[in-house]
């Protein structure tokens, strides 16, 4: 139960991206070098906010747990104590960071080449490739169930984004390809993580490295960003990616990398049914067919409960 909560809150933040980031740079609102500096830097201070207010947090249950007699404290207390204490020293890594600048610059720039349609199929064909052969390489065997409601989800998941997909140039396509194998290289990483949100607030305290370059590229942009354009690229790094991810990181654990890279084919369709919410983009019956085709075949592969065997 727990997994599907938070996977549901985290693919709906992931669609609220796709849903940001379109309103932003299709309007020319802000340009993809500073919706992305804004983006890195926006995430950064609400998770360091966060991060302070939880280190307060844990110091003041600690001082409580001091004052009580040691002949009271339980195991249960013991263990979670630990765990506590080892989830404290999570700082994230270089690798995990730099994953998440590639994602975020590619995902903006990406965009200005390519439709909705021929981006969201070249970015999640990437995370799926990625996440999928990750999976199969540390020996996650699909059974048949799992195998064909995965071909099911692809095919309604490709009927559905051609209709809108143009033949894309060259650059934008690999571009976003590299964002997707970024993306998915990122959640393979999440599935060791024991504090998502320390783990996260260092990612993209890491990632602000990368903030001067975005700077440096987007000086020249400054003059046609408007206020829109920057509230947008906020909310779309403190909530949305910020927040968003540290959920993320929470249902990782929780799932397999072969059922991670699947459930993530929801994002497109959430992102369209936002659309249609936000963008007054029209909604059809082909789209609510082909849309539950997608959803139920990804729900089958999650509650598959013949679980495969690992391959030996």
């Amino acid at each position: 139960m727990k997994a599907a909560l938070y996977t549901i809150i985290a693919l709906i933040a992931f669609a609220a991206n796709s849903l940001l980031c379109r309103m932003a740079l299709a309007d020319g609102a802000i340009d993809a070098w500073n919706f992305t500096a804004i983006r890195l830097l926006s995430g950064a201070a609400c998770l360091g906010l966060i991060m302070l207010l939880q280190a307060h947090f844990l110091k003041q249950n600690a001082l409580k747990r001091k004052a009580l007699k040691r002949t009271r404290l339980k195991q249960s207390s013991l263990k979670q104590t630990a765990l506590q204490q080892t989830g404290s020293k999570e700082k994230g890594d270089w690798l995990s960071a730099i994953s998440l600048v590639i994602y975020a610059i590619c995902f903006s720039v990406a965009y200005q080449a390519l439709d909705t349609g021929t981006g969201a199929l070249i970015l999640f064909s990437a995370v799926q490739l990625t996440m999928i052969g990750w999976g199969i390489y540390n020996k996650e065997r699909l059974n048949g169930v799992q195998w064909t409601a995965l071909l099911i989800a692809l095919i309604g998941f490709i009927y559905l984004m051609l209709p809108s997909a143009a033949m894309p140039s060259l650059s934008g396509a690999l571009i976003m390809a590299i964002s997707g194998i970024a993306w998915g290289i990122y959640s393979i990483r999440g599935k060791t993580c024991v504090s998502p949100l320390r783990t996260t607030g260092f990612n993209f305290l890491r990632s602000l490295v990368a903030v001067p370059i975005l700077a440096l590229i987007g000086m020249s942009y400054l003059s046609t960003i408007s206020m829109t354009g920057v509230i947008l690229a906020t909310v779309s790094g403190a909530i949305a990616s910020g927040i968003g991810y540290s959920i993320w990181y929470v249902a990782m654990p929780l799932l397999k990398t072969t059922q991670s890279a699947v459930v993530q084919l929801c994002v497109p369709v959430l992102a369209a049914l936002m659309g249609v919410v936000f963008l007054s983009e029209q909604l059809t019956l082909e789209f609510i067919i082909v849309s539950s085709v997608i959803l139920g075949a990804v729900l089958i592969f999650i509650l598959n409960k013949n679980r495969p065997k690992k391959m030996v």
